[in-house]
């Protein structure tokens, strides 16, 4: 069996940790994904896609990334149930990072020093 995603994009924001009570650091990305075809008005959509990333990778986003830095990022899907009340349910996908390859961009530290 396989889960196995494969995403390359844009950050739409600048990555931002969290710190959980129990120690552990966590971001949610969000990734700008230009789709691969045209729409019926000539134009490509992009899809806008929540990306959970945690401790190192976290640590290692939030020091090299910007809004609208490129990135390639080996993911897997996970799902859990949300429940609104008793009667209704919610099956709902999450997408985790486990692997962040920088494609382009600086780190902030040296877009600091540039300024």
């Amino acid at each position: 069996m396989l889960n196995q995603l494969v995403l390359v994009g844009r950050l739409a924001r600048d990555p931002e940790i969290r710190i959980l009570t129990d120690g552990r650091k966590v971001s949610d990305i969000v990734l700008a994904v230009q789709r691969g075809f045209k729409n019926m008005e000539g134009t490509y959509d992009t899809d806008f896609i929540k990306i959970t990333v945690w401790e190192g990778l976290a640590t290692a986003t939030e020091s090299y990334c910007v809004k609208g830095t490129m990135i390639a990022v080996k993911a897997r899907i996970q799902t859990y149930k949300y429940e609104l009340d008793e009667e209704k349910k919610l099956n709902m996908l999450e997408v985790i990072a486990e692997r962040i390859t920088f494609l382009s961009g600086t780190s902030k530290f040296e877009e600091k020093e540039e300024n």
